[in-house]
């Protein structure tokens, strides 16, 4: 510890050094000696002091220390916002800002972008244009950290055209304003215009315009498109610039390989990351639960626990989402009850999912109990999950019951009235499913096309059921009449049930011959090498007999076939899919 003697300049290095080891033991004790040295009023040790409880996350000790502060200086004001802002306590941050202009003080290059990510965290609109006009007002607007942080914020309140605006009129760029924009392009779903932002960044210089942030965000495109090539790539570029044991980059890059159907991917990350933060258990958690492997998901919720990391309420969500895919009714309800003890209270995520286990496993009468029970009004999803139940079990009484419910709501989405048809067409209701359909028309909503994608090299190729616009289409479905015949030497038949339209057996069989995925497949057998597993992505449920029909080619063929559908990954390999006929 420093002699009593110390000068306040010693005591500022000091406390700088405790700062960024974020000793919080050796700090309380320093600041005790300062407060023995009478250094605790003088302005540059205020400001370490404050900056030195924002990092070790006490930002209501840095309140304190500020309150009783009695000269307040621009940089004493500049510390304490920037402490709230840090500690993600962006309602303070902002009202401190707002004290601050009353007592007459300017912003500056520091409160400026402390105020930005307040707003931006906040999502408001209005407070971001006043910002923007105080920094136009103050010309700080040309500053590069002023700048690149209001680019940041208005890609946050979603704003994408005015960040692209405020990027293109700054003179100079830093990391922030490249990875804001990045950022703002990959949250609206602008995959292309984020790809290209991120080219642009590379060709200037990726040693100045990339972090660890720029790379989620362009790994979290590659996962949303299913890029796994592009996604390959950029996890080269996080070893070459030494980002791939960032806790960010590491569950993004843990979700590019789940979402990619490569699930072994994902572990060897989460192996190699040895400080791991709640968000890469929980993209770990997910995965697995996505995968079919059940047993991994409930044994690192066991790990969690033993190295301290508190779950939180996603947690619980991929557990129950286990468990419903694997049709564990007491065990989801066993994790359904462990959230209070965990201070979570359910939220309706969680009781969609525990009405989507119950109704699978045919326990309709139990799953109408729990929505009856919950402390909110039950939500769109919650009532898609209770009519998933009626269509697999048949109960189309049930199923009108639901759609009385969900009609009562107002608008909805085009996916509820498609549960209902094809609830009423499974049970062969023609007329009712007719009337569901028509009611869709009605309102003007269309039923999303049903597409399946495969990647290959850097093209992706996309088909729906029938599709004849390939280049390769007469390839395509001389294999699928091919597979066909080997099909049923293997004893393939096929269940024309799954066709829900009112049509006779030999149109049905045609209809269901050329659904998407298949097309997908038969493409990937006649341009894969064998040793590839072809992996389909599709936007929409598989059906039962498409599934069938791919444990049947993955025998017939050898091939390792792996789709995603809108709810889960299914593996197939000799004739089996890890999903066990049940999803």
């Amino acid at each position: 510890m420093l002699p009593l003697q110390s000068d306040y300049r010693d005591v500022c290095k000091v406390l700088l050094c405790l700062t960024h080891s974020r000793s919080l033991p050796k700090g309380l004790q320093l600041h005790a000696h300062v407060i023995k040295l009478g250094f605790e009023a003088l302005p540059l040790v205020c400001h370490h002091l404050i900056n030195f409880y924002s990092k070790t996350n006490l930002p209501h000790s840095s309140h304190q220390l500020f309150d009783s502060f009695p000269h307040k200086s621009a940089t004493t004001w500049s510390s304490v916002i920037s402490s709230f802002a840090q500690n993600d306590l962006p309602h303070l941050a902002l009202r401190f800002f707002r004290r601050m202009l009353c007592h007459g003080l300017l912003p500056d290059d520091h409160t400026l972008p402390s105020a930005a990510k307040s707003c931006a965290a906040l999502s408001s609109l209005p407070t971001a244009h006043s910002l923007h006009a105080l920094a136009l007002k103050t010309a700080n607007h040309f500053d590069v950290f002023v700048g690149s942080s209001l680019v940041d914020m208005y890609a946050k309140c979603g704003e994408i055209n005015l960040a692209r605006k405020m990027f293109d009129e700054m003179p100079h760029k830093n990391v922030v304003s490249w990875s804001g924009l990045i950022y703002g392009y990959s949250q609206l779903g602008l995959d292309d215009e984020a790809l290209n932002l991120f080219k642009c960044a590379l060709e200037q210089d990726y040693d100045i315009r990339v972090n660890d942030f720029t790379l989620s965000s362009v790994l979290r495109v590659c996962s949303a498109s299913t890029l796994f090539e592009l996604g390959k790539q950029v996890h080269g570029l996080c070893f070459k610039t030494s980002f791939y044991s960032s806790c960010f980059v590491a569950s993004s890059l843990i979700s590019l390989y789940s979402k990619c159907g490569v699930v072994e991917g994902g572990y060897k990350v989460f192996e190699e990351v040895k400080v791991r933060n709640l968000g890469m258990w929980n993209a770990m958690l997910i995965a697995c639960a996505q995968h079919a492997h059940t047993g991994k998901t409930f044994k690192l919720f066991e790990e969690m626990g033993c190295v301290g990391v508190k779950p939180n309420f996603i947690t619980f969500l991929c557990l129950l989402y286990a468990c419903s895919h694997a049709g564990l009714v007491e065990r989801g309800e066993y994790y359904f009850g462990l959230m209070k003890e965990h201070g979570i209270q359910p939220g309706s995520q969680h009781y969609a999912t525990m009405v989507d286990l119950l109704g699978r496993a045919g326990k309709l009468e139990e799953a109408v109990r729990v929505i009856e029970e919950m402390p909110m009004v039950p939500t769109e999803s919650v009532w898609g999950a209770l009519l998933t139940g009626c269509r697999i079990h048949g109960n189309t009484e049930l199923a009108s019951f639901v759609a009385d419910r969900v009609f009562e709501m107002g608008s909805v989405s085009s996916g509820i009235h498609v549960l209902l048809s094809n609830a009423y067409a499974a049970a062969g209701r023609w007329e009712e499913a007719a009337r569901a359909r028509k009611m869709l028309r009605d309102q003007g909503i269309k039923k999303e096309t049903g597409l399946s994608w495969v990647e290959e090299g850097n093209r992706v190729h996309t088909f729906a059921a029938g599709d004849r616009s390939h280049g390769q289409t007469k390839e395509i479905y001389e294999k699928l009449e091919e597979l066909g015949e080997e099909m049923a030497k293997a004893g393939y038949v096929a269940d024309t049930s799954f066709v829900l339209k009112e049509v006779d057996g030999d149109e049905k069989s045609q209809t269901i011959r050329y659904h998407s995925e298949r097309l997908a497949i038969a493409f990937g057998l006649i341009t894969f090498p064998q040793e590839r597993p072809i992996r389909v992505m599709k936007n929409l449920r598989v059906c039962g007999d498409c599934h069938t029909a791919i444990k049947f080619i993955s025998k017939c063929t050898g091939k390792v076939i792996i789709v995603r559908d809108n709810n889960r990954f299914h593996r197939f390999e000799e004739g089996k899919c890890t999903c066990g006929d049940y999803w």
